[in-house]
């Protein structure tokens, strides 16, 4: 069952590519996950940022500069201190997607209720047995 347009999906698709795959590329780490979750609250230095990870001020580094290639933060740096904060928009990008599958799947499973609402208690005469006989045939013979 087709929604639309054939190629409609795919046309979708395309308009969020390549961006969108960097930053769900970026969050499917854990540690930038919680960078990230840590500069909702507002913007922090890198060093904060390493804080409550396991992991070297270098290794911290590489993950906010995978941050910042997807879009999803900025940085700044004044004198020694390098400052991220949360960039909005990127992560809007990501939430629009998911929207848009949650709202096909959505009405998917209201088309599906209202055939099931529809057809409640109705024998269904559409399965057919290996005999080539309906359900209902079958059960009218014996």
């Amino acid at each position: 069952m087709t929604v639309g347009r054939p190629g409609c999906i795919l046309k979708l698709m395309l308009n969020y590519a390549p961006d969108l795959d960097r930053v769900f590329q970026a969050l499917a780490d854990p540690g930038r996950r919680l960078m990230v979750e840590r500069l909702s609250g507002g913007p922090a230095s890198v060093s904060e940022l390493g804080m409550p990870l396991d992991m070297s001020l270098a290794a911290v580094l590489q993950h906010v500069q995978v941050l910042e290639a997807s879009g999803l933060i900025r940085s700044q740096k004044v004198g020694r201190t390098r400052t991220c904060s949360i960039n909005p928009v990127a992560l809007r990008s990501a939430e629009d997607w998911i929207a848009d599958r949650r709202t096909m799947v959505e009405r998917r499973l209201d088309r599906l209720g209202e055939y099931l609402a529809r057809t409640a208690g109705k024998p269904d005469t559409a399965w057919a047995t290996e005999s080539g006989e309906t359900t209902n045939d079958h059960e009218e013979q014996q």
